[in-house]
């Protein structure tokens, strides 16, 4: 059982929800299922193709999973996968 983080942004597509438990073994996995229990998150973290959005950043512990193996990185039991997606702004 994994658990994934919604970031507060994205709470209103999930019930309200900051934590979801969810039996997956990797990450497309998870943020699919997530997505089966919660579908308005869909076009929030998945285009028109079905690939991640860009600015969707997704880690599992404190690795960076562009930096593992995407998509198909392994959960191992007790695991937490974060969403955090990517935030512009600021003064030019």
């Amino acid at each position: 059982m994994a658990t994934i983080t919604i970031p507060t942004a994205l709470r209103q597509y999930s019930a309200g929800q900051s934590q979801v438990e969810l039996e997956a073994g990797t990450v497309g996995a998870l943020l699919r299922g997530l997505v089966e229990t919660y579908p308005d998150l869909g076009r929030h973290l998945f285009n028109e193709q079905g690939k991640l959005r860009n600015f969707v950043n997704v880690y599992v512990g404190d690795e960076d999973i562009r930096y593992l193996e995407g998509e198909a990185t392994e959960l191992q039991s007790n695991d937490t996968v974060s969403i955090i997606p990517a935030i512009a702004g600021g003064k030019s």
